[in-house]
Order: C-alpha cells, then sequence, then structure tokens
C-alpha cells in the first residue's frame, strides 16, 4: 500500500479529507488505517480517551469528543469531504439484549452527524448498519434462508440495537432524498479480527471463543463455556474485507442498503472446533443454556452486493480466525502476566 510520507503530506493542499466517527473502535481504527494509507486527511473521533483506542494513528487527527451533542458534531466534521459514522454504543448479544436504552441512544450519533454534514456541505456520509435490522421471523432456524437485503420490511428488527439501526437507514435515506446528501448504508454481518474487543462483556462470539480457548491453554484447564447449546448458525466477516468493502460501496453508485458479511455459515460448535483445531487444543465444553443467545441462525444473502459492486467478501473463516487467534491469544498472556511470544 502506498502510504504519504510526511514531507508529500506538507506538499499537498489538495488531499480528500475523512472524518472516521468511532474511529477508536475495532472497524473504525482499521478504516483509519486504511484512509491514511490512500492519501486521505483523516480526523478520527471517539468518546473514549485515547489510551482506550484499540489503535492510535500519529499521522491522523485525534480528537475526543461526545458525538451525541450537535456542537461537538458540527466541529468534527468541519472541513471534512467524507463522514463514515461507525460511533455506536454496542457490544455482543450479552451487551445488547441487556442494555438497549443506551443501544437506541446512538440514534443521536448518527442524526446530529447528519444535521452537521448537511449543513457544512460534505460529499458523502457512510453510515454502519447491522444484520441486526432483520427480522427474528427470518431467523428462527441454524439451516434458515440467507438475508436479502428486502427482507428488512416489513419492520421487525431486534429489540433495542436493531430498530437504531433501522431507523438510522431511514435518516440517511430522507436526508439524501430532501437535502441531497449522498449518504452509504452497509449491514455489518458480525465483523471479527486482530484490534477488536476480545473481553468486558461487549466481545463478539469470535473474540469470545478465541478468548476462552487462549485462556484454557494458557492456564492448562480442559473446558470451556459455550453459550446456548451450540447448534446456533451464523457467517462471520474478516475486519479487512469489512474495510475492503466500505471504500467500495462509498464509491459506488448503489444508494440502498447492502450486506455485508461473509454467506460462510458455521454453527458456534464448528467455530469452537476451528478455533480448538488451530491452537492444538482438545477442550471439554459446558453448555450454558440460560446465557444470551441471540437469533438461532444468520446469514448473509451476497446476491445484491454482488451485482452493485461485482465483488463481495473472500476471506475464509479459518484464514481469518488464526490471524484473530494469534493476536487475542497474545493479549490474554499480556493480561495474566504470560508474555508469550
Amino acid at each position: 500500500m502506498f502510504i504519504l510520507t510526511r514531507e508529500l503530506v506538507a506538499m499537498s493542499d489538495h488531499r480528500s479529507s475523512a472524518l472516521v466517527a468511532g474511529g477508536g473502535g475495532f472497524i473504525g481504527g482499521h478504516l483509519a488505517a486504511r484512509l491514511l494509507s490512500e492519501g486521505y486527511r483523516v480526523r478520527v473521533v471517539d468518546c473514549k480517551p485515547v489510551d482506550e483506542w484499540f489503535q492510535v494513528h500519529p499521522d491522523a487527527e485525534n480528537v475526543v469528543a461526545d458525538l451525541s451533542l450537535l456542537d461537538a458534531a458540527r466541529a468534527a466534521v468541519d472541513g471534512m469531504d467524507e463522514v463514515y459514522n461507525l460511533a455506536a454504543d454496542m457490544g455482543g448479544i450479552g451487551f445488547i439484549e441487556g442494555n438497549k436504552a443506551r443501544c437506541m441512544l446512538s440514534v443521536l450519533i448518527n442524526t446530529h452527524l447528519l444535521m452537521a454534514s448537511r449543513d457544512a456541505g460534505v460529499d458523502q456520509f457512510f453510515f454502519s448498519s447491522s444484520a441486526c435490522v432483520y427480522a427474528a421471523a427470518h431467523q428462527v432456524t441454524p439451516d434458515l434462508e440467507a438475508l436479502r437485503e428486502e427482507m428488512a420490511y416489513p419492520a421487525m428488527p431486534e429489540d433495542g440495537y436493531g430498530w437504531e439501526k433501522l431507523f438510522d437507514e431511514r435518516m440517511c435515506r430522507h436526508f439524501a432524498e430532501d437535502f441531497g446528501l449522498r449518504t452509504r448504508v452497509a449491514r455489518f454481518h458480525n465483523i471479527y479480527g486482530p484490534y477488536g474487543t476480545w473481553d468486558g462483556g461487549r466481545e463478539k462470539a469470535p473474540a469470545a471463543i478465541c478468548r476462552k480457548v487462549a485462556a484454557a491453554v494458557i492456564n492448562n484447564d480442559d473446558k470451556i463455556e459455550i453459550w446456548g447449546d451450540g447448534e446456533q448458525s451464523r457467517s462471520f466477516t474478516y475486519i479487512d474485507d469489512c474495510v475492503e468493502g466500505i471504500r467500495r460501496i462509498m464509491r459506488s453508485d448503489c444508494d440502498q442498503p447492502l450486506n455485508l458479511g461473509s454467506d460462510e455459515l458455521v454453527t458456534i460448535n464448528e467455530l469452537v472446533d476451528l478455533v480448538q483445531e488451530i491452537a492444538g487444543s482438545s477442550l471439554k465444553r459446558r453448555y450454558n443454556l440460560s446465557a444470551a443467545q441471540g437469533v438461532r441462525g444468520r446469514n448473509s444473502d451476497n446476491t445484491l452486493i454482488r451485482e452493485q459492486l461485482g465483488w463481495a467478501p473472500s476471506v475464509s473463516l479459518r484464514e481469518g480466525m488464526a490471524e484473530t487467534y494469534s493476536w487475542i491469544y497474545k493479549q490474554v498472556g499480556y493480561a495474566s502476566h504470560r508474555f508469550l511470544p
């Protein structure tokens, strides 16, 4: 990848500029790195202190601010050509099922960023939606029909988090219709990879399983806990595919929401099998049937993204999980004061 040197940056007065809202988080940190590599002038804004960001890029303008406040949103978009909104109060199924009001309050972030972008003359606006916009009625069995974009209506999204995402999708649509703001929307399907949440209650299934297996290996334990019976199914999308998809969607003429997800469907038990194989371990499983499990099955139908972009996520689960496990294994080792290679 071509990365502008500081000397070249100083000579250029015409670089495109981009705001990455929520850039202290997992996906935002990777996206900021990609935009910097493409020569963008990047402003990263997050409400967390900088020392809690997953990635800090010295070549970006790094700002701590609460984008649910309109004044902060106006300051954040000032002078920006493109806005990428990845900011939200969210986490894995355990978090979103117990924090529905907190999840829905993220509508303030997107609404204020849209208003500020309209008033500042921003060229393009990206909103990160979620597969949680789809009704649970379409996701009741592990061997489900893959979710097509039109299946979001009639609307009955996941309570709390899903309603916030679907509402914000509509806000983007109407800001485009009423004010001419060029908006793009991607529905993320279980994004995973290094430099993401791996403990603390907000982590998603791939990171949680990697952590549990790594901790068992490091501590010479012989068992791990699985939420549910392990037969619930999902597709999981590696972070590199996610970032590539975002950039392609922003360069496209497609103004409707697109699934951005892998269509490689696995059960949680199969995901555990894969992580154990990567780790070279064999562990007993204790199934916690009272834990939050989410829908029974969920997969991405990639017909529309292939039609619109001539592309779809392609990193295999085995390849992505190998990278993710390696990174999380080291984090578990650091956290337990066992500094591992």
